[in-house]
C-alpha cells in the first residue's frame, strides 16, 4: 500500500509539475512573441497575483460557477490589443493549453470561463471601442463593449436610429452578436446578426481577418453559429436601424382571476401575427395569493415603435382580451425605453446603460423550446397546474412573424425563423450555494421541460444557442466529437446549418484549438 501511494504521489506532482511548466512556458511564449506591437506583461493575471479573483469574478453572471469546488483559470489575459490576441492564440495552441473566450459573461452555462481541466481565459472586456458614423448608418463595435455602451454611443449621436439587440445592457457583445441575439424590435427588424456587414477576427494561424479576407462561409458561421467555435472575434460592423423620435411602453399583469388562461391563449394566437412594430413578450409565473396561495401570473411587457392611440387601436382590434389602457402606456424615446423595459428606475439618465455592473448576481438554470402551434385552453391549464406544482420555474415567450418570418432558415446559422410562433425560455434563479441544491433545483427545470414535450417543436426539439443547455448535448472534445456535436448541433442549428456549420469548422480549425463543451465539432478525420 506504502509503495502504491508513493507512486500516486509522485505521479500527482509530476502532473502538477508539468502543468505548471506548460503554464510557465506559455507565459514565456505570451511575453517574448513577435506578434506584439505593445508589452503584454500588464495583461497576464496568475492566481498569485492580488486582482486574480476580482477580475474572474467581474464578468462571472451565474453563481453556480462560483463555488469551492468550481475548477478556476490557470492564468487571465486580459488582452489590450488585436496583437495580444494573436499571440495568445499562437502561444496556446504551440503549448496545447486550452483557451475560453470570454467577452461579457452572460454564459448561462459558463462556457467562457469554466472547464473541467486546466486552461485559461482571454478576456476580452478592455476591447470595447465603438465608432459610429450616422451619415452611413453604419457602427464598429469591439466584442468586449457591452450593448448598454453601444445603444448609448448611439444615443450621442442620433435620437432617431438604435440596434436590434438585446434587453439586457450588461450582456457583452461578442458572445450575443456571434450566437444570434435578439431584442424587442426583432419583428420589426430581425436578429443583431441580420444586420452585421462585416467583422474582424483572429483565426487559429493568429491572422487578422475581415470579411473579404475570410470569405463568405467562415462570415456566415460567425453570425449565428456561435463566434468560439471558430476563431477570436475582434469586431462586428453592424447597419443601425431608424427608430421613432418616440416609442411607447406597457407593462401589464394579469392573475388567475382575471382571466389568465383566456389571455395567454389570446397571446398564443396573434402574438406572431401582430403589426411588426408591436413586440410584446409573455412572461408566465407562480406567485403567492394574499390567502398564501400559489397562483400564476403572466405579465406582458411591451415595446411599440409608434405612439399610444396608434397602439391602442391596435391592441382593441387585434387583442381586446388584454384589456390595455392608455393609462397603461407611456412614451419616451428609444434609449430611454431600453432603461425602463430593463426595470430601471424612472428618470435614470442615459449614461446607466454605461454601467458595467449586473444589478444582481444570482444562481440560475435556463432551457429553451420553439412554438409551432397555439396551445389549447386545455393545455394551458394542465401546464400552469404544473407550475403550480413546481413552484420555482418560470417561461418568458418571446414572439416572433414580422421580419423574423421572411428572413431564410439559412440566410444565417440561426435557423428559427418562419413557422414559429414564439420561442420559450425557462427561467429559475436561487440563492443558496452548494451542489446539491443546484441539482435540486436545476432538475425542476427538467421536469417541466419533460412536461412540455407535447405542446413545442419535434424532430428536432429545436433550442436557442445564445440559451445554452448542457443538458441537451456535450461534447468531449475525444474521438467521438463529431457524433456528440450532432446531438445539440441540430437542435440548435437543424441539420443543414449544422452540417454548413461542421463543413466551414474542418476547413478554418482542423485540430479543433477553438472549442468548448458545446462547439462545432470538426467532421471525423476519414471525411477530411
Amino acid at each position: 500500500m506504502f509503495v502504491i501511494a508513493l507512486v500516486l504521489c509522485f505521479l500527482f506532482s509530476h502532473s502538477l509539475a508539468t502543468s505548471n511548466n506548460i503554464e510557465q512556458n506559455f507565459i514565456q511564449c505570451l511575453i517574448n512573441s513577435t506578434e506584439l506591437t505593445t508589452p503584454i506583461t500588464d495583461a497576464i493575471y496568475t492566481p498569485s497575483n492580488s486582482s486574480f479573483n476580482t477580475i474572474l469574478q467581474a464578468y462571472l453572471r451565474n453563481l453556480r460557477f462560483n463555488e469551492s469546488t468550481t475548477l478556476k483559470p490557470a492564468i487571465i489575459v486580459t488582452v489590450l490589443d488585436i496583437s495580444h490576441v494573436q499571440a495568445s492564440v499562437i502561444c496556446a495552441k504551440k503549448h496545447k493549453l486550452l483557451m475560453k473566450i470570454r467577452s461579457g459573461g452572460h454564459d448561462y452555462e459558463g462556457l467562457s470561463y469554466v472547464a473541467d481541466h486546466r486552461f485559461f481565459i482571454l478576456d476580452l472586456f478592455n476591447l470595447r471601442s465603438i465608432n459610429i458614423s450616422i451619415k452611413d448608418e453604419t457602427a464598429w463595435v469591439q466584442a468586449g463593449a457591452t450593448l448598454g455602451e453601444l445603444y448609448y454611443r448611439i444615443s450621442e449621436k442620433s435620437s432617431t436610429h438604435g440596434f436590434p439587440a438585446g434587453v439586457c445592457p450588461t450582456v457583452g457583445v461578442g458572445g450575443h452578436f456571434s450566437g444570434g441575439g435578439y431584442g424587442n424590435m426583432m419583428r420589426k427588424y430581425g436578429l443583431s446578426i441580420d444586420n452585421i456587414i462585416d467583422a474582424e477576427l483572429v483565426d487559429v494561424k493568429g491572422k487578422l481577418l475581415n470579411r473579404e479576407s475570410m470569405g463568405e462561409d467562415l462570415f456566415w458561421a460567425i453570425t449565428g453559429g456561435g463566434g468560439a467555435s471558430f476563431g477570436v472575434v475582434i469586431s462586428y460592423k453592424i447597419n443601425l436601424v431608424r427608430v421613432p423620435a418616440s416609442v411607447t411602453l406597457f407593462k401589464v399583469t394579469r392573475t388567475s382571476k382575471q382571466n389568465v388562461t383566456n389571455v395567454a391563449h389570446r397571446w398564443l394566437q396573434v402574438a406572431d401575427k401582430l403589426d411588426n412594430n408591436l413586440f410584446i413578450r409573455m412572461i408566465i409565473n407562480v406567485v403567492n395569493t394574499t390567502n398564501g396561495e400559489k397562483t400564476i401570473r403572466a405579465t406582458f411587457p411591451s415595446l411599440f415603435l409608434g405612439n399610444i392611440t396608434t397602439l391602442i387601436n391596435i391592441m382593441d382590434q387585434r387583442f381586446p382580451e388584454l384589456g390595455l389602457q392608455t393609462s397603461d402606456c407611456q412614451e419616451m424615446n428609444w434609449t430611454q425605453s431600453v432603461l425602463r423595459y430593463f426595470s430601471s428606475p424612472p428618470g435614470s439618465p442615459d449614461s446607466t446603460l454605461l454601467s458595467r455592473i449586473r444589478r444582481t448576481v444570482v444562481h440560475l438554470k435556463r432551457k429553451s423550446d420553439y412554438l409551432k402551434k397555439p396551445i389549447s385552453k386545455q393545455g394551458l391549464i394542465s401546464i400552469f397546474n404544473k407550475m403550480v406544482e413546481l413552484e420555482r420555474v418560470g417561461f418568458i415567450f418571446n414572439p416572433y412573424g414580422g421580419r423574423m418570418a421572411e428572413i431564410s432558415e439559412f440566410a444565417k446559422p440561426f435557423p428559427h425563423r418562419a413557422g414559429n410562433i414564439a420561442k420559450i425560455q425557462y427561467t429559475l434563479d436561487w440563492t443558496e450555494y452548494g451542489v446539491d441544491a443546484a441539482n435540486r433545483y436545476i432538475n425542476l427545470t427538467r421536469v417541466l421541460h419533460e412536461y412540455m414535450t407535447p405542446f413545442v417543436s419535434k424532430y428536432p426539439r429545436e433550442a436557442f444557442l445564445n440559451y445554452r443547455d448542457l443538458d441537451i448535448g456535450v461534447n468531449h472534445n475525444g474521438k467521438n466529437s463529431f457524433l456528440e456535436g450532432t446531438v445539440y448541433g441540430v437542435k440548435y442549428f437543424k441539420e443543414s446549418n449544422f452540417k454548413r456549420l461542421v463543413k466551414v469548422k474542418t476547413m478554418v480549425d482542423p485540430d479543433n484549438f477553438f472549442r468548448n463543451e458545446q462547439s462545432i465539432p470538426t467532421l471525423p478525420s476519414a471525411y477530411h
